[in-house]
């Protein structure tokens, strides 16, 4: 044990030496957390979105602008017809929609599906708007119920019905306890897990193909030093990395970036620390199998690339088909993020995460296993 501690501490403290690591370990990733997690904010809360529709009013009169009115109080994102492939789907007013209702006819609004549109918000819009219909049909009862059948209906004198406060409300959200994550809270946990692995890869995939030429590793043999207590000592020092940007970025993701991580923090944190744990191991054997430093960098750079795309670091695995999801199960990221999430949106405990965790310990176990086997001296 002396050894494997040795080894690690020693490791650690090289790599702290090194300045640019103080700019990959914090920094960038605290960076790419703010911009993403701007860029990527949607509209409204995780919990209730506002989904954005596409308004194609060919009415000139009023009875449409209070029904749009009555949108946007149902929490519609209206869309500009010149960005209409922002749009969820569409809503088309007919010409003749004012003058129909003020002769007491019928008439039909269109709900239509634009280019390229999905399914997520529909059902959802659907909602929202048979509700504004209803309560603009509200009001036309209630102006009718005070003033007489025969009485003229004007916009100011709708208007005023509509001001008025309901005498019974109703407070309605979004229902289910998984809302798609948004915002920093999938930019937090992607962007640390994401850069969790790349560094944890780089820097030992890179170190031991280093010490590997150099002959470090074999002027290591004189001493009373087994093989699989280099490899745990490796890992033991990245492990120790992993955790102090771990550490960091949570501690960012509380104070700076205000996301409820409280509540779970020992779950979040074993989960990281499991994670760190595969990470530091991958690292060893990517060392263990490449010779040349500069390859090894090149293929840690592909392969957390690859993995942070298809494990939902870059986007939300909700909102990916079923074949993707199966796809992005096959690396542990897409496993450390399913946890994640569960414990910082969507209200889970370690109850729920404690598949994620059994096979982020396999992997890492495997890892282990290999690079004792194929690290050479």
């Amino acid at each position: 044990m002396r050894q494997i501690l040795h080894i690690g501490h020693n490791d650690i403290r090289i790599f702290l030496r090194i300045k640019a690591s103080y700019v990959w370990l914090f920094i960038v990733p605290l960076a790419f957390v703010y911009f993403m997690g701007v860029a990527f904010r949607g509209p409204g809360a995780p919990a209730n979105p506002r989904p954005s529709v596409l308004i194609d009013n060919h009415d000139t009169g009023f009875l449409s602008q209070v029904l749009l009115s009555e949108l946007d109080a149902q929490g519609m994102r209206r869309i500009d017809p010149a960005k209409r492939d922002q749009a969820a789907r569409g809503i088309r007013i007919p010409p003749d929609f004012t003058t129909n209702v003020l002769q007491k006819r019928a008439s039909t609004i269109d709900f239509f599906q634009t280019e390229g549109a999905g399914e997520e918000s529909a059902r959802l819009i659907e909602l929202r708007l048979a509700r504004a219909v209803i309560a603009l049909n509200s009001h036309l009862v209630e102006f009718a119920s005070e003033h007489g059948a025969s009485a003229v209906l004007n916009e100011s004198a709708l208007r005023a019905v509509a001001a008025r406060q309901n005498p019974v409300s109703l407070k309605a959200q979004f229902a289910g306890r998984n809302p798609i994550p948004s915002g920093f809270n999938q930019s937090l946990p992607g962007n640390l897990t994401m850069f969790l692995m790349m560094n944890l890869l780089i820097f030992g995939g890179a170190s031991v193909s280093s010490e590997r030429n150099n002959g470090v590793l074999r002027r290591m043999v004189i001493y009373p030093l087994r093989k699989y207590q280099l490899v745990l000592g490796k890992v033991y020092g990245l492990f120790l990395l992993g955790c102090i940007q771990v550490t960091f970025l949570l501690l960012a993701g509380r104070f700076v970036f205000q996301i409820n991580i409280g509540e779970n923090l020992p779950a979040i944190f074993l989960t990281l620390v499991l994670y760190a744990w595969l990470a530091a191991s991958l690292g060893v054997l990517i060392g263990s199998v490449v010779s040349n430093a500069d390859k090894a960098i090149g293929l840690c750079v592909l392969a957390t690339m690859i993995m942070a795309a298809l494990g939902g670091c870059w986007w939300p695995l909700e909102i990916v088909s079923d074949p993707m999801k199966i796809a992005g199960h096959l690396f542990p990221a897409a496993w450390t993020m399913g946890a994640l999430h569960q414990l910082i949106s969507f209200g889970g405990g370690l109850a729920t995460i404690l598949p994620a965790l059994g096979v982020l310990a396999i992997y890492a176990l495997a890892a282990n296993v290999a690079a004792g086997k194929l690290l050479r001296w």
